[in-house]
């Protein structure tokens, strides 16, 4: 179980949340690591999992993508491990990660989890999301700067790097010690020894990922078919010209999909799904009947909600209407007087059947929250504890 003793959410968003970087001493006291560097290295050698080793011995900067399956022949001289979304596979790391919350899920990305020999980095370099970098076992000493115009350059066709940059930050990190960065600061860290490093990220979609992924929804929807219609043609004498009533009538098109009700639904459906294997095997995990589902209700079970699961549903002024909900992009929907439960499941990383609640007694096949944990235990959202050993 993480806490925050040394960091306040509120005085955090209000100065320096894509303001400015900070360091922040003592933001976990007794910080305890939820993985250590030979668990790290088993999650990169699993095909399934984006990993990379960066190493420096000079003159040279080397990248080896994962899987790894030789890590002596690849950390050599200055070496750090990166792997990808630790906490779609580690409980601890999604724990860990969960911290944030006071940030908008559809906002965070993952967690990379580094560990890095003494002398490691990956050089000073730009991100172009936000990031808290939690320093687990060991130190590092970071500097960052403030935003600026950098010219970036390739020393490595996988690794990107800008040069000097003049600090604004230059401290060392001990464990449990927290550095804010904001997209577009330059930075650069430095192992002072082994150590482990916790990057909590959030993205920050482009207008161009944002055009590519709805019209992905659309063709897979069929959605958006309205076509073309002229208004008021005459004679064009110059028949290249496109006039501007025809462009303002495209514009419109496509304003027709912004503020369609399907636009809110793809962002949701866009935002809850991570797009990663979440770790479930459907072949050891057999689907369940709703009858199997009754029985677990009846003993008792405890659902875990599995690592990575972000689910996103659109905010509502009143409750008169059911609920639409999103998990790994699939659409759920709660009758008005499930909601505020609703919510309460999704909000937490366990949830059981209330066997004192009346109201829903005795259970059925029909009941509501018989067939919706169905659905999420057969599709590896939640796991019923007896199944959690996968």
């Amino acid at each position: 179980m993480y806490i925050f003793d040394n960091f306040d959410p509120h005085t955090f968003l209000a100065s320096h949340w894509q303001k400015r970087p900070g360091v922040f001493k003592h933001a976990f006291a007794n910080f305890i690591n939820p993985l250590d560097e030979h668990e790290l290295a088993g999650l990169a050698q699993d095909p399934r999992i984006d990993s990379r080793v960066v190493s420096y011995t000079s003159p040279a900067w080397q990248v080896t993508h994962g899987p790894i399956e030789d890590f002596e022949s690849v950390c050599q001289g200055k070496w750090s491990l990166l792997v990808q979304s630790v906490d779609q596979h580690i409980s601890e790391a999604d724990t860990l990660i969960r911290m944030f919350n006071f940030i908008p899920y559809w906002r965070l990305d993952d967690l990379m989890v580094s560990f890095s020999n003494e002398g490691a980095g990956v050089g000073p370099h730009l991100d172009q999301y936000d990031v808290f970098i939690i320093q687990g076992k060991g130190s590092r000493r970071w500097q960052v700067g403030e935003r600026g115009q950098f010219t970036p350059y390739r020393p490595h066709p996988d690794l990107s790097q800008i040069s000097d940059f003049e600090p604004v930050i230059d401290e060392v990190l001990q464990p449990g010690d927290m550095i804010y960065i904001p997209a577009g600061c330059p930075h650069n860290g430095v192992a002072l020894e082994d150590c482990m490093n916790y990057s909590v990220g959030f993205r920050a979609p482009s207008q161009q990922d944002l055009l590519s992924s709805l019209a992905d929804y659309s063709l897979d929807l069929g959605l958006f078919k309205k076509r073309y219609q002229d208004q008021g043609l005459t004679p064009r004498k110059n028949p290249s010209e496109l006039a501007p009533s025809e462009i303002n009538s495209f514009r419109a098109m496509l304003h027709d999909v912004i503020d369609s009700a399907q636009f809110e639904r793809w962002l949701s459906c866009h935002f809850s799904d991570t797009q990663l294997n979440q770790g479930y095997d459907p072949q050891h995990n057999p689907d369940y009947s709703l009858k199997e589902i009754v029985e677990l209700f009846e003993q008792g079970t405890l659902f875990e909600r599995q690592p990575g699961i972000r689910p996103i549903y659109l905010a509502k002024e009143y409750t008169t209407e059911p609920l639409e909900f999103f998990i790994e992009g699939q659409a759920y929907l709660a009758p008005t007087n499930y909601i505020d439960n609703v919510y309460s499941m999704l909000k937490s990383p366990t949830w059981q059947y209330d066997l004192t609640n009346k109201n829903a007694m005795p259970l059925s096949l029909e009941d509501f929250w018989v067939q919706l944990m169905c659905e999420l235990v057969n599709a590896g959202a939640w796991l019923p504890q007896e199944e959690m050993d996968f």
